[in-house]
């Protein structure tokens, strides 16, 4: 009897082991890591981890990277052109004297521009870049101002109003410079080799229609300034052709006039080239 319960008891032990074991139910894994193998390269996944990866011993945070999608209609505000102005001057100067707008004596060298102070600095207020055939055909469009200076090789050159007469004193001045400014809306058809890059590739070309709403003859002598105020007989309207190149971040800008900056007597043709510091 006894042999009988001890062997019961036996029994009964086995089956509670049995059932606190299911062993039906493999034990679940340990999560691995994830290895990939590139040439001489190494690039271990720890496991659980979406964004950390090791590769050779060294850790590196990686971070999902998201390339932006042009808008079709993207603006830049307050661009700034700084570079250079001259003219082509193709004036007949006997005419010019004959009609009493230049002095006699006046001639061709005498209204040389300083090729390293004639300046050209525009502020455009914005520009926008309005998408044409999936962002590599724009068109791009703003408004801004268009501010010139022509400094002259002679510095006894005198500019006098109503009526204009460009003419030359007896003393030497420091600074002769003409000042022209425009009111300017540009157009243009921009390619874009790159239309994911934020500083891509590109070229621009169209033309600007501009209005000019100052002008101002200036000198300076031992620290006077003179400034004299008016038109001088100036084309009011500019109308040019301008360009644009976009290497990177580097970006240059270009105009040529289509007409004569004077309105008459003078045949100049200015024209303006430099840098543009600008988003797109």
């Amino acid at each position: 009897m006894k042999r009988i319960f001890t062997f019961c008891m036996a029994i009964t032990m086995t089956l509670g082991s049995f059932a606190q074991t299911d062993s039906t139910v493999a034990p679940a894994k340990a999560p691995q890591d994830d290895t990939i193998r590139i040439g001489g390269m190494v690039i271990i996944r720890k496991a659980g981890s979406k964004d950390r990866e090791i590769i050779h011993d060294r850790e590196y945070r990686m971070r999902n990277r998201r390339v932006e999608k042009p808008t079709n209609l993207s603006t830049n505000w307050w661009i700034v052109d700084i570079g250079f102005s001259n003219y082509t001057d193709n004036s007949n100067y006997v005419n010019s004297a004959f009609d009493g707008f230049t002095a006699s004596g006046i001639t061709k060298d005498d209204l040389v521009a300083r090729a390293g102070k004639s300046r050209n600095v525009n502020l455009w207020f914005f520009m926008q870049k309005l998408n044409i055939a999936k962002h590599v055909l724009n068109l791009k469009y703003g408004m801004g101002l268009e501010l010139n200076n022509y400094h002259f090789e002679n510095d006894k050159l005198l500019f006098s109003k109503n009526p204009t007469l460009i003419s030359e004193g007896s003393t030497s001045f420091k600074k002769v410079k003409l000042a022209v400014d425009y009111l300017t809306v540009p157009i243009m058809l921009n390619i874009n080799f790159t239309p994911n890059r934020k500083n891509g590739f590109g070229i621009s070309g169209g033309v600007s229609a501009g209005y000019m709403y100052s002008a101002r003859f200036k000198t300076k002598v031992d620290g006077d300034k003179n400034k004299v105020r008016s038109d001088f007989d100036l084309e009011r309207f500019k109308l040019s052709y301008i360009g644009e190149l976009s290497l990177g971040p580097v970006k240059l800008y270009g105009s040529y006039a289509m007409n004569n900056m004077w309105d008459k007597s003078l045949d100049m043709t200015p024209y303006t080239l430099g840098f543009r510091f600008s988003n797109f």
